[in-house]
């Protein structure tokens, strides 16, 4: 971006009324100011040696709700959101692409649901996984998160349920047995927790597992070491599927879910046509990242402190 675009009039997708007043209400947002706040950040972003960002106004304003409206804060996410990318290339690599074979079968596979919210609705929105919809043995564990993170990315950019209100991950254990959980590499996981939680400007409102198989809880307790302390208060198990409507209305939900809201082939089909329409976002994202040999003072960031190499989970403030 030059210095002249650098300078124009942000254009801010308008809030609906529910969620403006969540916005102002929960995240400090003052709809006179947001222009104002858009061009600093731009102008910082544009005087960082080190830092390639993307100043597109929403992805942007993403990172300004998911740190209450404090520019400093916004600016360390934002920092961080680049830093943590380069930390983790088995998931972001040149694989993370709209159009790669092994995204659109993880996509058809219907692993990742995101499940479509009325636009007057001011909850967050709600992602369902389905933990054992893919072959163990023929796909990673990063192949799925890689999937899932282009989805988060889309979500910043155009669901302002998201980043107003936060999400809602529904995990189906139905099926599990310890084979799945032993194809969870625990330093992946602890890595990813970390980004999503720290660089990722969406606030994770809780996780949902239904389907538990008894024999899972003492697996379970295992992987919840890797999650912060809060994150622990807001994780929700149970064997049966009915607990999901405590989280979500039925009628929001696939028929396969005991909804009304067409079904899982349905989302896979509209998922993959969004998908599709940011082929040339992904495509772009290799001209974005650090250069640390750039960063002021000439400080190398470093990734092992801040992942906690030793494997214990650093402490993290949740919003």
């Amino acid at each position: 971006m030059d210095p002249i675009h650098i300078e124009a009039p942000p254009v801010i997708r308008p809030l609906s009324p529910a969620l403006e007043n969540v916005a102002i209400k929960e995240l400090n947002e003052n709809p006179a100011r947001l222009a104002e706040d858009l061009l600093i950040l731009r102008r910082w972003i544009w005087s960082q040696p080190h830092l390639k960002a993307r100043t597109n106004d929403q992805f942007l304003l993403a990172f300004l709700r998911g740190s209450k409206f404090s520019l400093e804060r916004t600016k360390q996410k934002i920092d961080r959101y680049y830093t943590l990318k380069a930390a983790i290339p088995e998931v972001f690599n040149e694989q993370r692409q709209s159009d790669d074979p092994l995204v659109l079968e993880i996509v058809r596979m219907g692993v990742i649901l995101q499940i479509p919210l009325p636009p007057d609705e001011s909850r967050p929105c709600v992602t369902i996984i389905r933990s054992t919809a893919y072959d163990i043995n023929k796909y990673k564990f990063a192949d799925i998160i890689r999937v899932g993170s282009m989805f988060g990315e889309i979500m910043m950019i155009e669901d302002d349920n998201s980043t107003v209100c936060g999400y809602l991950e529904i995990m189906d254990m139905i099926g599990v047995t310890g084979s799945h959980l032993f194809h969870l590499p625990p330093d992946l996981v602890r890595k990813f927790s970390i980004f999503a939680d720290e660089a990722m400007p969406m606030r994770q409102k809780g996780t949902c597992f239904i389907n538990v198989p008894l024999s899972f809880e003492k697996g379970f307790n295992t992987m919840k070491a890797f999650f912060p302390e809060k994150m622990k208060n807001r994780i929700t198990v149970s064997s049966s599927i009915d607990v999901i409507y405590d989280f979500v209305p039925a009628a929001y939900l696939p028929e396969e879910y005991g909804g009304t809201n067409g079904t899982i082939n349905d989302i896979i089909k509209r998922m993959e046509t969004k998908l599709l329409k940011y082929r040339d976002y992904f495509l772009n994202e290799r001209h974005y990242g650090t250069e640390e040999k750039l960063r002021e003072c000439n400080v190398k960031y470093d990734y092992e402190s801040h992942f906690g190499i030793e494997g214990s989970f650093r402490k993290l403030d949740i919003d």
